[in-house]
């Protein structure tokens, strides 16, 4: 369960840094919950994903807030509560510094990134529970980014432009490394989601590697089902396990930007 919310954000895949779509205003929720052929879907954790306007170091940004908590009924089994937030330049849609605070059961993580563009490079910083802190300095190309950008960076897809099956690399800043994403159009599907209905989405299937040699190491493809309309937020994620499935779906938005014409009424 490492790293939970940040393994739901990495399924998906990303377009160029100047695609990305935020909204000051909005505000997703998830259910995740566990599957299997013998056990009913279980709800067992929220995430929610908000975006606000806000400044650093004297400049307004956008501040996206990722938040992924257990539910309380199962706190006694497993305690989970993971929090990301994210600083994007309102002009050039860069991010500017990226912080992270994870607490899973006896694991616990914080790390923060500042990036700089000018040099393509990105300054990490990182701790996990009673080791000592590190630093480091990495190189970055235009296409390197961290958890949640990626995830905005997927919001602006044009579809048109991406044929069935198409693959494409993409790279992500995580804790002191970088891995590479490697996505694919699937297509477009109706995809029905509980409580909400039915929704016109578009499919896409990831994989995630390191970036030594483009090493997939297992295989193993995260599904994602955002909507066909110009707001395409993920409705579904769906992440194969070795027993049953971890799936996140829509539960409550607020504060779009276009009309939701993916809804199916």
């Amino acid at each position: 369960m490492k790293h939970f919310l940040a393994i739901l954000v990495t399924l998906i895949a990303t377009l160029p840094l100047s695609a990305q779509l935020y909204n000051a205003g909005e505000r997703l929720d998830y259910r995740v919950a566990y599957k299997a052929k013998l056990v009913p879907n279980t709800e067992m954790a929220t995430v929610t994903v908000q975006t606000t306007l806000d400044t650093l170091k004297g400049k307004p940004v956008y501040r996206v807030m990722g938040l992924g908590k257990i539910m309380p009924e199962y706190r006694w089994f497993f305690y989970l509560e993971d929090r990301y937030d994210i600083f994007v330049d309102t002009l050039s849609l860069r991010t500017l510094r990226f912080e992270s605070d994870i607490k899973e059961g006896d694991y616990t993580f914080r790390s923060h990134y500042n990036y700089d563009w000018d040099s393509l490079k990105v300054h990490t910083w990182a701790q996990s529970r009673q080791r000592t802190p590190k630093s480091k300095s990495m190189k970055l190309t235009q296409q390197s980014m961290d958890p949640v950008s990626l995830y905005f960076n997927l919001r602006s897809i044009d579809a048109t432009t991406l044929s069935v099956g198409q693959t494409n690399n993409l790279e992500m800043v995580l804790e002191d490394t970088v891995k590479v994403l490697k996505y694919r159009l699937i297509g477009r599907e109706v995809c029905r989601v509980p409580q909400l209905g039915k929704f016109r989405t578009i499919k896409l299937a990831c994989t995630l590697g390191t970036s030594e040699g483009f090493s997939f190491t297992d295989g193993s493809e995260f599904f994602i089902w955002i909507t066909d309309d110009k707001n395409k937020f993920p409705v579904l994620l769906e992440s194969p396990i070795k027993i049953g499935s971890i799936r996140a779906y829509i539960s409550d938005f607020k504060g779009l930007k276009y009309p939701l014409t993916s809804k199916i009424r």
